[in-house]
């Protein structure tokens, strides 16, 4: 199993249209292949307040490539995506792989 880490960087006066984005993101993931972990907003109390996180189970590599060209093509992901560019809410994502230690 391979998580995607999605790192953001939002605009902190627009952390709402980003919920808004990472809420309604859950299904389109879920439909084109992975497995929604979870999404992560800021806090004042401690680190940045302005980086966000979105993990995303896959498979494997080969099953990564499926669910970026499913995602890319799903209308709903494409509104998501929309709506957040509309927003501005996004500034800045980097996208990695992590490995989660088996139980």
């Amino acid at each position: 199993m391979m998580t995607l880490c999605i790192r953001y960087t939002l605009d902190v006066s627009k952390l709402a249209d980003f919920e808004a984005y990472a809420r309604a993101l859950q299904a389109p993931v879920e439909r084109c292949g992975g497995t929604f972990v979870a999404y992560y907003l800021p806090t004042k109390i401690a680190g940045p307040t302005n980086t966000a996180l979105g993990l995303i189970d896959v498979p494997d590599l080969a099953s990564y490539e499926r669910y970026r060209e499913k995602l890319m093509s799903d209308p709903d992901a494409a509104a998501c995506l929309r709506r957040a560019e509309t927003a501005g809410c996004i500034l800045n994502e980097d996208r990695s792989f992590v490995r989660r230690i088996p139980d």
